[in-house]
């Protein structure tokens, strides 16, 4: 079977771009080396998100689901745990090669996000030991949580979000390593607002328990102090795995595919979109990333149709 169009990845970029190339009935496939929905349902499904246009306020795992049954209700077809190695050339088209199969297609949309992403680590004496007893890198349901001593690691916005999630029912503190916070201020001042104890340009130096976490060792200046802790959240970025790039055949810039304003990359017939890519000015948003699928698929439909309008 050839594919018009088979997307690399099916988080908000890559689900996007599939309702837009379905809105041209390009035949299209979407790979998923996890599940859909990407980061918003597999690492903060009840983040709230309140700047994605049109929605006052939607939790990251409902967005993800829209998403999802607009492009299933569209005629997607979506392939979740299938990880996709490498985009080869054959007989004038591309072949997408996974781990389950391998796909004849006439263009390729990377948009993987941040690849097969893994939360980053403090790399602290207790961590590894405890996880899932105490110790998570996404936010437990919040009715685990309730009337619990709580500890979110971070300050960006998720970190930040998902402490507010929590705070009416837990004893909910905040430690970043610096003085300020890196969220949006909208969100800073929730936080400020709310019952939350911030501490700040502080370090996680310890993790204590048994069977689960106890408490938590923080390290301010050249002051420890230990704090009766039963949960510790540690939402300080993602790191992804390199080799995910390698099979792509197009060229990186930090990493990060390089594409210009037509979302194309320097191989023909592979366009690429959303936290995947680098430019000048990148702005790492939902929204940004659902505007750049929209151009990646448009650039995708000129190039397998070449309509008299494209010339």
């Amino acid at each position: 079977m050839l594919y018009d169009l088979i997307i690399i990845g099916a988080g908000p970029a890559g689900l996007t771009a599939a309702i837009y190339a379905r809105t041209r009935k390009l035949k299209t496939l979407v790979v998923d080396a996890t599940e859909a929905g990407g980061q918003l349902a597999s690492l903060y499904p009840e983040k709230g998100i309140d700047n994605y246009p049109g929605y006052v306020m939607t939790d990251a795992g409902q967005l993800a689901t829209h998403l999802i049954n607009h492009a299933q209700s569209m005629g997607c077809e979506i392939h979740e745990r299938e990880r996709a190695l490498a985009v080869e050339d054959k007989s004038g088209h591309l072949l997408l090669r996974t781990d389950r199969d391998s796909y004849e297609t006439k263009a390729v949309i990377i948009a993987t996000g941040m690849g097969l992403f893994k939360p980053k680590r403090l790399g602290v004496p207790g961590e590894d030991r405890l996880e899932g007893k105490g110790v998570y890198y996404k936010l437990p349901e919040r009715d685990a949580l309730a009337g619990k001593k709580v500890m979110f690691v971070g300050g960006g916005n998720s970190a930040l979000e998902m402490a507010l999630l929590v705070c009416d029912r837990s004893d909910t503190c905040l430690v970043h390593r610096r003085d300020k916070f890196r969220a949006d201020e909208a969100i800073v001042e929730k936080v400020q607002m709310s019952s939350i104890e911030r501490i700040m340009s502080s370090q996680v130096v310890e993790i204590k328990g048994d069977d689960h976490v106890t408490s938590v060792v923080v390290k301010k200046g050249d002051e420890l102090e230990e704090r009766p802790i039963d949960a510790v959240i540690i939402n300080i970025g993602t790191s992804s795995e390199a080799q995910d790039m390698e099979g792509w055949g197009v060229e990186l810039e930090g990493g990060l595919i390089k594409v210009d304003t037509d979302m194309c990359t320097s191989r023909r017939g592979v366009f690429a979109c959303g936290d995947v890519v680098a430019y000048k000015g990148k702005y790492k948003q939902i929204v940004v990333g659902c505007g750049e699928a929209a151009i990646a698929s448009n650039s995708a439909y000129k190039y397998i149709k070449e309509p008299y309008w494209a010339k």
